[in-house]
């Protein structure tokens, strides 16, 4: 397609606005792109308001993976049957924590929603076939294809506004600023021994080699960058006006209905109405340190890897005009373990611990006592809980990964890349402690030298047997996939055992919150009693979650986002559910 750009669609705080528009998307993340996308296809004005400079949120700085159960994609291979399948799962994951309701429209609406985006716009996903759901203790669980990932994307087909699509975390990125895939991080691995890895690391390169000449960074954009840049330019292209830099410090009702917003703007503010209502896709409140210490556990956490802006302004919006919260749920958030370090700038780099090192043979996590206190290759949600559980009754937080020289080498550890052949920095700079044995690095941590002494000499037993004997890692799919596939017996299983020994602090962080405002299966807030605020709806992380803070599988959050916006944005405009033509 080529991009059209009205005036009137300058992305900026000095956009012209129109007195009225049908519906109004407060937030840029995958959410609120999706909404304001689909209530353009659906033929309505779109007004989408960004207090920030960039469009993406958390989004931009994510997988971009959206779990989408009985998805088209998979019903094209042959999977058939997922839809019971998904709910039996959802049920004995869920269970009463959140209105089966909700999970049910779910499960329906996001196979429409994917078939909607590909016969409408040039949104494309891709399957993960071997990809399996996060709790394979429970009945339903799929082993892959659920998970799907947005397709690659180039940045310049956005031309100058590109640099409004935001940033991924730096450290997850190669050179500053390239991007690529966990799929193709593990081929990269292999460049010097695999000349088709080899081409692949050439030619990446290459090509952000040329786009250092123009751009700040690559314009080869995957993960949740590509979904967003994506999303972005079919809502431009659709005609959606797009205010960046706006505030909206309230919410306007006539008649009982929410009928727009308030936008302070340079020498003011200006009302601007809504025919249908108003979205909205804020993302949660993870950056809010005082509602992460009224509302997350203790200790609250003091760091998250989500993005800043993500601080519960729209839901205080809906708050301030008789919205309800959700019932508070174990930790009322969705959690990475995350290190943390200083960037040379000064900044605060927090990196999340998700599937590269932790699963990975010959790494343990333990608590004060020396103790392992989870399976390590369980998802990043159940770890962190356990983390919590754990510190109530021996100092778990922070907790410490520890391995071997040879294990960063091949696995890396944190933000220190496998093959970095010199670890001064990160040693000199307190990230990495680093001890010639064993009960000299518990010492340095902080941990009782004997208990780490005895849970190392537990780890090279069992690694040697292949069995875990205290957690049963590497004893299911999901294990599986995390750990490394080439070693044997058990690829989740390896010994520590030769120095120098490493550890790094890993810490409770909320990548999301789980705790948001009441909705409906059509998206639509709810008040205290429990009825509609008509003309107000809530996707993302702004609504509390229909998971009631379980997290499924890879993209669920995700998911959750786009497929509630969808029926937010069909809701709004009185169109049927269902349709997918051009």
């Amino acid at each position: 397609m080529t991009m059209r750009f009205a005036a009137a669609d300058t992305a900026s705080d000095r956009v012209p606005l129109a007195e009225l528009y049908d519906l109004i998307v407060l937030g840029g993340g995958a959410g609120g792109l999706t909404a304001a996308l689909v209530a353009a296809l659906e033929g309505q004005r779109v007004l989408l308001i960004e207090k920030n400079a960039q469009v993406g949120g958390t989004s931009a700085r994510s997988s971009g993976t959206v779990w989408i159960p009985d998805n088209p994609q998979m019903r094209e291979q042959g999977v058939r049957d997922d839809a019971g399948l998904a709910m039996q799962y959802l049920d004995a994951l869920v269970g009463d924590r959140a209105p089966r309701g909700l999970r049910r429209a779910f499960l329906a609406a996001g196979p429409e929603l994917i078939a909607y985006l590909r016969a409408r716009t040039d949104i494309e996903f891709r399957p993960y076939p071997h990809a399996p759901d996060y709790r394979q203790d429970m009945p339903g669980a799929a082993l892959g294809w659920r998970p799907l990932e947005p397709a690659e994307f180039d940045g310049r087909k956005l031309g100058p506004r590109f640099k409004e699509i935001g940033w991924p975390i730096p450290e997850l990125t190669l050179f500053n600023g390239m991007m690529i895939t966990r799929g193709e991080a593990t081929r990269l691995l292999k460049a010097l021994t695999d000349w088709e890895a080899f081409r692949l690391g050439a030619r990446l390169v290459a090509r952000y080699a040329m786009d250092r000449l123009r751009h700040p960074r690559g314009t080869r954009l995957v993960l949740g960058n590509a979904l967003v840049a994506m999303l972005y330019r079919q809502a431009i292209e659709r005609g959606v006006t797009i205010l960046l830099n706006g505030v909206v410090s309230k919410l306007s009702r006539e008649g009982g209905r929410v009928s727009g917003v308030i936008v302070g703007r340079e020498g003011g503010s200006t009302q601007v109405r809504a025919r249908r209502g108003v979205v909205l896709a804020g993302g949660g409140f993870p950056a809010n340190a005082e509602w992460r210490e009224r509302y997350l556990p203790s200790p609250a956490p003091r760091y998250t890897p989500a993005f800043d802006g993500c601080t519960g302004e729209t839901i205080s919006l809906a708050l301030s005009i008789g919205a309800s919260l959700g019932p508070a749920g174990e930790d009322n958030g969705f959690w990475f373990p995350s290190s943390v370090a200083t960037r040379k700038d000064g900044s605060t780099a927090v990196y999340p611990h998700i599937v590269l090192d932790r699963a990975k043979p010959g790494l343990v996590a333990v608590n004060a006592a020396g103790r392992r206190f989870v399976n390590e290759a369980v998802s990043y949600h159940e770890f962190t809980r356990a983390m919590y559980r754990a510190h109530r009754r021996v100092a778990c937080i922070p907790a410490y990964l520890v391995c071997d020289r040879a294990f960063v080498w091949k696995h890396g550890l944190g933000m220190i890349r496998p093959r970095t052949p010199f670890l001064g920095r990160y040693i000199e700079s307190g990230y990495l402690i680093v001890a010639g044995t064993i009960r000299e690095l518990a010492v340095r941590i902080g941990a009782d030298p004997e208990g780490l002494a005895e849970t190392v000499r537990r780890n090279n037993d069992d690694a040697r047997a292949g069995i875990d004997t205290e957690f049963g890692k590497g004893g299911n799919a999901y294990d599986r996939a995390g750990g490394d596939a080439e070693h044997r017996p058990n690829p989740c299983l390896g010994a520590i055992e030769r120095p120098p020994f490493c550890a790094v602090a890993v810490l409770p962080t909320p990548l999301a919150t789980s705790l948001g405002l009441l909705t409906n299966a059509s998206a639509q807030v709810l008040d205290r009693e429990g009825n509609p605020l008509e003309g107000l709806y809530a996707c993302g992380n702004d609504m509390h979650s229909i998971f009631g803070g379980e997290y499924p599988g890879a993209g669920a959050q995700l998911a959750q986002a786009m497929v509630f916006a969808y029926l937010a944005a069909r809701h709004a405009a009185g169109s049927s559910r269902g349709e997918s033509e051009s």
